[in-house]
């Protein structure tokens, strides 16, 4: 949807154990959890690549061998917080 403004948030929320999650089901289907260590791995780091009618392409991040493939926007926010966080790891 244009027009639509997306603000990534990053926390340190403690032990998830002690979260109590309850997110809009109309917008989430389920929440996982992702290691940092196995964002790093790049056996589960990939790219997806997109073409639409006029032949433009585009390539986006995604993430791979967890519960979820992690890719969109999720992916996008991902990819762009590992560099802050482990610059020339990721």
């Amino acid at each position: 949807q244009q027009g639509m403004t997306v603000a990534p948030v990053v926390a340190n929320l403690g032990p998830l154990e002690a979260l109590k999650l309850t997110p809009n089901p109309e917008e989430v289907e389920e929440v996982f959890t992702l290691p940092l260590a196995h964002l790093l791995r790049e056996e589960n780091q990939g790219y997806t690549h997109f073409r639409t009618a006029s032949g433009y392409g585009y390539t986006l991040p995604v993430f791979l061998n967890g519960p979820h493939k992690v890719w969109g926007l999720t992916a996008i926010i991902t990819e762009l917080t590992l560099e802050l966080l482990v610059p020339g790891r990721y």
